[in-house]
């Protein structure tokens, strides 16, 4: 009989967090097969560790969480600072020389991979598996060398994991090198979107009774249609600007870099292209990081918001009276409608996803008679950032350009579009009455219901041109 393996000795540290409960619920929560999240992965890594912890900002929320009783709960030393924070306090309390640092919403974490990281740690003072698209820092060893390290880091404003490898020893382990213990890499799987539970759910053991043998297996068609259509995407994504939270989005994942952008310059955290660093994209985790030479407000490290993909988005740091304040809108362009309705139609023709799945909003930035960006997302004001974010990263100058829009146009939308300097912005449905007084007093020229042959213009119509005779007479 082959002997059951040694237990190591180091402590499996599950950073549960409790502050950006980016799915609308502490996700750390959610049940799988029965069990927390959280629970099960403390239960796995403690099959393989000497010792488990569990850090977390919320201990009050894992009482009914069903640990297992030997799992000690810790709060963080210094709350709210993301997953070095609790590597931190980790490293501080824990009894073994060696922390395993492992996110709470890893629910098939092998004690086959940690082993695997543990027999790369001569010489080291991290191990870090490490894919094509980077390190993958939670789920990885650290040593308590890394501790004043981290500390300094951390007390530096910084909150990346990776920040603390400049300054150690680090071993990198190819995850490729690690199929041959776990073929499909199944530990490195986490649970940021309800898709993902969903996938976490299917592959854990399920549990049969009577019932099974009486369901039966429905198909599900799509009557009308000659092809099969998908379903638009959205998953949480969570920015960063110099290393500090400033909002979870739920967007779909494409263009997040020009989001990010978008977000930060319309918010009016971001001004100067030139001090623009960088914005790095973690796609698999949903977040995005830009550094940036600008100072991060310092209210801003205690005031991030969750913000949905639906109406209820918003600007989330303006108000109206902020608005009110912006600088009017000068140009002298002129638009014929005609040219508006071809924009509309290259716009629609370019969208596509909307085409693909449905459910999809478009935006446009033109300028004479030429479509020159066009970005999707199941958000229209996300759609919007993913525009103008990009023509900001692009250096392409948005005044004297025309703004399309599939979606409403509420007043926070007629702001971002103010901030940007655009003089005209058309949408194919409706106008709030908000939108109308704020563009009015901004001079934007804001027209709606641009479809069937007929255009809406709410404000300053002197820019929509009827007859091109006309104008050229002029």
């Amino acid at each position: 009989m082959t002997p059951e393996p040694a237990i190591l000795p180091c402590t499996a540290a599950v950073l549960a967090g409790g502050r950006s409960m980016r799915m609308g619920v502490d996700k750390t929560l959610l049940p799988v097969d029965g069990e927390a999240l959280v629970a099960r992965v403390a239960a796995a890594v403690g099959e393989v560790c000497a010792h488990t912890i569990v850090v977390t900002n919320r201990p009050e929320a894992l009482a009914d969480a069903g640990l297992p009783s030997d799992v000690r709960v810790l709060t963080d030393e210094i709350p709210y600072q993301g997953p070095l924070g609790g590597l931190v306090t980790a490293l501080a309390e824990a009894p073994d020389e060696w922390v395993l640092a492992v996110a709470a919403d890893m629910p098939h974490v092998s004690a086959a991979v940690v082993r695997a990281l543990w027999e790369a740690r001569d010489g080291a003072d991290v191990v870090v598996p490490v894919t094509d698209k980077g390190p993958e820092p939670l789920l990885a060893l650290y040593s308590r060398a890394c501790l004043p390290v981290a500390r300094t880091v951390l007390a530096s404003g910084r909150r990346r994991l990776v920040a603390v490898f400049r300054e150690v020893t680090v071993v990198e382990v190819p995850v490729d090198s690690l199929r041959g213990v776990d073929p499909g890499l199944k530990s490195f799987l986490n649970v940021n979107t309800p898709e993902e539970l969903a996938d976490a759910r299917e592959q854990a053991p399920k549990r049969r009774d009577a019932r099974d043998a009486e369901r039966v297996v429905v198909s599900v068609i799509e009557v009308g249609t000659r092809r099969p259509r998908g379903m638009p995407s959205e998953r949480p994504i969570t920015l960063y600007m110099n290393d500090v939270e400033v909002a979870t989005v739920q967007a779909t994942p494409d263009d997040l870099e020009e989001m990010a952008a978008g977000f930060f310059v319309a918010e009016g955290l971001m001004a100067d292209r030139d001090a623009l660093a960088s914005i790095d994209v973690d796609h698999k985790r949903g977040l995005v990081y830009a550094n940036t030479a600008e100072a991060v407000p310092d209210d801003m490290v205690y005031k991030t918001r969750y913000v949905t993909s639906g109406c209820g988005k918003g600007v989330t740091f303006s108000s109206v009276g902020h608005a009110r304040g912006l600088a009017r809108v000068e140009s002298g362009l002129r638009v014929d409608s005609q040219d508006l309705y071809d924009l509309m139609g290259q716009m629609a023709r370019a969208a596509t996803s909307y085409r693909d799945t449905g459910g999809m909003h478009a935006c446009g930035l033109a300028r004479g008679g030429e479509l020159l960006l066009v970005r999707e997302d199941v958000g229209r004001h996300n759609a919007l950032d993913k525009l103008l974010g990009r023509a900001w990263l692009d250096r392409v100058p948005a005044r004297d350009a025309v703004l399309l829009s599939t979606g409403r146009i509420s007043y926070e939308m007629a702001v971002k579009a103010a901030k940007a300097g655009v003089p005209v912005v058309v949408s194919r449905t409706a106008v709030t009455d908000l939108a109308a007084e704020i563009a009015a007093e901004l001079g934007i020229t804001l027209a709606g219901y641009a479809r069937g042959g007929k255009i809406t213009v709410y404000t300053h119509p002197e820019r929509i041109v009827t007859n091109p005779a006309e104008e050229d007479a002029r």
